[in-house]
């Protein structure tokens, strides 16, 4: 208590000070330097945030005070964070996040304990990247009525949303949900939304989420805040109805004039619309669009659409829009216009359609899209079920995913079930803005779910990154493929960035970059990954022809991984890779087998020849014990800035003279910045070996070393230390050594040996190490064996 009594006695009079602020709040800005630096310790967050432009202009940092203020509140150590810049914005953007999820509570703490201040909306503005889990308690919270200025703040500041653990949520969550991915993307500033770890997704839910990161959602009532529409919608409305009603007044006059003219004599005069659109050519099908694109407009009650056919082919055209899936009957029959023309409506669409009558339920006068799907799953099924007998929720999933254009088909993994489809083309709705970042992890995705991303995709302009990351793609690859190639033929395409991983492959790794490159020839970065080869490699489905014959044309390729599942790692397929990437700067070959003894020198002179601009080369899991010819004329490339030798088995069959070739090829090396040489069993004497590499008579600009995993213990890297340290003192403290990365080596054995190595190399260069029990890990890797 003796302890505390100082302490809550210091709490009060901060308190205090920071509460007789108010009035006095303009005089205490202008206060000098000295004055103001000991008043902004005792400020709470509110006053210290407002404080924040008077402090810049004494030449104060706030800086320390935020950072306290974390060590005090959130009580953790976060991550990465010798790179946060600024604690001020780290603080209230993590704090924004605890309070909405409820795991902060503000009256913990004296300094966030003030009236004047509201959590969530004087700590949004700083929000640019923000997590929703679980149930989406944060979507509800944001939507909220009282939290409509909160939302807004969101929506400049917002640029990352991530989704984590979800959970099947209710109709009343998803409309939250709708609410919040409208306004934080289609009128936001929300540019990447990323996914992780649904082991289980809810399909409505995901393909939901999906759809509105693409821009594809209908405006309507469903966009409700609370007794009307959204505002933002309701504006662009009236600017359109308004340019619409001076169109139709001018073509009323056009046609008035032209009907004057003669038109009655032809018998019965057509409607004004109807010959309007026939003199300038663009038919029915536009005055449908313009019909249904009203956002606000009736709803058609109890009626679905179904195609005919069963097998629909990809229709990835260009598009500015989401096809609408609502019938068009009553509106023919209301409109004569249309009826006249309804031949050519067909022709347009593309596939003859029939419609059906929908099953009443409790949702019978739903006005959105969404809310007919998220009905569907719990309907009875009895007029949605199509002839192939799909259930309910897939029932859902077709309908959704058809939407935004036409189902893929033609490959296993990618077929038309005979679920519901869109009516229309994407240009009959309307299109809001999209992101430009999707990152799905660990998130299992069905042959439903592939084909509305395969959709999306395929008019998704604006996407510049795609990340599918453990998916249990499977076959259903190909009909991602076949989406991304739709996409690659919009000439405003902005792909850059693709990055494909999973557990098993359904194509040879080559292949599958040739695939994506030959499509893509300006994708800046492309990295495909897999585990695992799977078994039925071989079987390939029907209508996807090999790409290993497909020509590459010359790319903008900068930066290419590929993980092989246990492949050979054939030069001649990936010499048509190398040659069509002039540009390329880094390659990443990760646990690739090498056939042949040669293979690996064919590769170097194709590196060379084809890649004169190659800055970095990785090698992972490839064994390179029989090569050591090839590593030593890596070592002396003189382009290359960056080498990675990540548990090649560099030194298992080697003797004492490759270790001192390495050494020399690399002192005399000037152009190497980088070696990274974890878990080739280094050892205590090889790890002192290389500390010759600083030596006197070295040209070395070596500034980065990763000797991870490689058994070195403390004596070992003390005697190291020591040795590195004789040479710096000899070349007169000139040395450009930077950063030593030690994770997982055996420095738990010697505690306080190993501290005094670290203490002694963190004067000469940058340390960056782990807290890790060789002996647990030994233990583990005994129990797996």
């Amino acid at each position: 208590m003796a302890a505390e009594g100082p302490r809550s006695l210091f709490a009060l009079s901060a308190a205090a000070v920071s509460r007789s602020m108010g009035a006095l709040e303009r005089d205490v800005w202008a206060l000098p330097g000295h004055l103001l630096r000991g008043l902004l310790p005792l400020l709470t967050v509110f006053r210290l945030e407002r404080a924040e432009g008077a402090a810049r202009r004494a030449g104060l940092s706030t800086q320390p005070i935020w950072r306290k203020l974390w060590d005090d509140v959130m009580k953790t150590r976060p991550p990465n964070s010798e790179n946060i810049t600024c604690w001020r914005k780290k603080f209230l953007e993590t704090f924004f996040s605890n309070v909405l999820h409820g795991v902060l509570d503000v009256s913990s703490d004296w300094r966030l304990n003030d009236h004047h201040f509201s959590p969530l909306l004087h700590s949004s503005p700083h929000v640019s990247q923000l997590t929703l889990c679980n149930m989406l308690q944060g979507a509800v919270e944001l939507t909220a009525e009282h939290n409509q200025k909160v939302l807004e703040n969101l929506a400049g500041s917002l640029r990352i949303l991530k989704f984590q653990h979800l959970l099947s949520s209710d109709q009343s969550i998803r409309r939250s949900l709708v609410l919040l991915l409208h306004r934080l993307i289609h009128h936001g500033s929300v540019s990447q939304v990323s996914m992780y770890s649904w082991p289980v997704p809810d399909t409505v839910l995901l393909v939901l989420i999906l759809s509105m990161s693409a821009g594809f959602w209908r405006s309507g009532n469903a966009l409700a805040y609370h007794s009307g529409p959204c505002g933002l919608c309701r504006e662009e409305d009236k600017a359109q109805s308004q340019e619409s009603a001076q169109e139709r007044a001018e073509r009323g006059r056009y046609d008035e004039r032209k009907w004057s003219d003669g038109e009655n004599q032809k018998g019965s005069p057509r409607a004004p619309e109807e010959a309007d659109a026939e003199v300038n050519g663009y038919g029915a099908d536009t005055c449908l669009n313009s019909l249904l694109s009203r956002p606000r407009s009736p709803p058609l009650q109890n009626q679905s659409c179904e195609e005919a056919s069963s097998k629909v082919p990809c229709d990835h055209t260009s598009s500015q829009g989401r096809s609408s899936p609502r019938c068009v009957s009553d509106q023919l029959s209301r409109y004569p216009v249309l009826r006249k023309t309804r031949r050519r409506l067909k022709s347009a669409v593309g596939k003859k359609r029939r419609c059906l009558r929908r099953s009443r339920g409790p949702y019978a006068d739903t006005e959105d899209l969404y809310d007919f799907v998220f009905t569907v799953a719990r309907e009875d099924n009895s007029g949605l079920l199509d002839k192939n007998s799909t259930t309910e929720e897939e029932n859902a999933e077709n309908w959704t995913s058809s939407s935004p254009g036409s189902p893929c088909t033609g490959h296993a993994g990618c077929k038309k079930r005979g679920g519901s489809a869109g009516i229309f083309s994407l240009k009959a709705a309307h299109r809001f803005r999209s992101v430009s970042t999707l990152e799905l992890f660990s998130i299992p995705l069905t042959g439903e779910t592939c084909r509305t991303l395969s959709n999306l995709l395929s008019s998704w302009v604006s996407l510049e990154n795609l990340v599918l990351s453990y998916n249990g793609l499977g076959a259903n690859i190909f009909c991602i493929l076949s989406g991304l190639r739709a996409l690659s033929r919009h000439s405003d395409c902005h792909l850059r960035v693709v990055r494909v991983s999973d557990v098993f492959s359904h194509m040879p790794c080559m292949e599958l970059v040739r695939c994506i490159l030959s499509a893509f020839p300006q994708l800046h970065t492309l990295s495909v990954s897999f585990d695992l080869k799977n078994q039925l490699e071989g079987n390939r489905p029907e209508g996807n022809p090999s790409c290993s014959e497909v020509e590459i044309p010359e790319s903008c390729l900068e930066q290419l991984e590929i993980r092989f599942p246990r492949e050979p790692l054939h030069t001649t397929f990936l010499l048509p890779v190398l040659k069509a990437s002039k540009s390329l700067q880094q390659l990443s070959l990760d646990s690739a087998t090498l056939p042949g003894s040669q293979e690996l020198g064919l590769l170097l002179e194709a590196l060379k020849e084809c890649n004169p601009n190659l800055k970095k080369l990785s090698f992972h899991d490839v064994n390179l014990a029989e090569h050591q010819k090839e590593v030593l004329l890596l070592l002396q490339d003189p382009v290359l800035q960056e080498i990675t030798f990540s548990f090649c088995r560099l030194f298992e069959s080697s003797t004492t003279e490759f270790l001192s070739e390495i050494i020399n090829t690399v002192k005399r090396n000037s152009s190497l910045k980088s070696l990274k040489l974890p878990g080739n069993r280094l050892g205590n004497h090889r790890l002192v070996a290389l500390a010759d590499i600083f030596s006197e008579d070295s040209s070395s600009s070596l500034c980065q070393l990763d000797v991870s995993s490689n058994c070195i213990k403390p004596d070992g890297l003390l005697e190291f230390t020591k040795k590195l340290e004789g040479h710096i003192q000899q070349r007169g403290g000139q040395i450009q050594f930077t950063h030593l990365r030690l994770f997982q080596n055996w420095l738990d054995q010697d505690a306080e040996t190993a501290q005094e190595a670290l203490r002694r190399l963190k004067a000469v260069c940058s340390v960056v190490n782990d807290s890790w029990d060789s002996s647990q890990a030994f233990a583990d890797y005994i129990s797996v064996m």
